[in-house]
Order: C-alpha cells, then structure tokens, then sequence
C-alpha cells in the first residue's frame, strides 16, 4: 500500500459508509461489478444504467454524486470539515470482456497486494457481484 494519506478509510464506520453508498446505487445508475476500499483510497468497477430517456448516467455525474455524499458524511462522523476525496478520478472505459475482467481481479487483488489480507475475500470492504 502507498504511504500516501489520509487514511480516513482505515476507520470501520467510513469505510462502512462508502461501501454503503456504493450498493445503494446499484441498479439505480448502475450495475456494480466490484469494488475495494483500502486505508487511503477506493477502487470502484460500474456499469453505468440507461436513464428513462435512453442515455446513461454519465460517470462523471455517478462519481460527484458519491463523492459529495460520502464526503460530506465521512466529515460529519470525523467532526471535522474540508476536501475529503481527492478532485481526480482515474475512469477507464472498458472495451471488453477479457479487459472486465482483468480490471476486477486487478481491483480486488488490491487489498492483497498493499499486504492487508491473503486473499481479497478476506477483505472486510471488498465486493464482486461474480463471487
């Protein structure tokens, strides 16, 4: 794991929260493949939904709506105030199948990587919906 912080995702009850947030958007703007979240950052794998006029959710609109909240709420249970997320996003359009699923193991491998657990299952904040 990178020594980069904060680690404010070390504490159960944000983690709990952003893992939260995380399913709640299932099927609502998109279909959750997988996701980890580790001390100081968030892997996150969606499909984005078709909206009721034919076009998607735009990822960029899916990751301010749950940055905003989790931050905001992550701030209120850590009595403090200011940028929680870093402003960037890494999002990367995925071509096909064999591609799906190297960016899933790559995600979920990552809490095994940063020397957390064994193996990702282990992981108490890590999702695949092909379990």
């Amino acid at each position: 794991m990178t020594q980069d912080g904060p680690f404010w995702l070390r504490d159960p009850r944000i983690a709990d929260l952003v893992a939260e947030s995380m399913h709640y958007r299932d099927g609502r703007v998109y279909d959750l493949e997988a996701f980890c979240i580790i001390p100081n950052h968030v892997h996150i794998v969606y499909t984005p939904l078709p909206k009721e006029d034919g076009t998607y959710h735009a990822m960029a609109a899916i990751m301010h709506s749950l940055k905003r909240y989790t931050a905001r709420e992550s701030n209120l249970l850590l009595g403090r105030e200011g940028q929680f997320w870093q402003h960037e996003n890494y999002d990367h359009v995925v071509r096909d199948e064999a591609e799906l699923e190297r960016i899933i193991r790559y995600v979920l491998n990552n809490p095994v990587k940063a020397g957390l657990v064994q193996h990702w299952e282990e992981g108490p904040w890590s999702y695949c919906k092909y379990r």
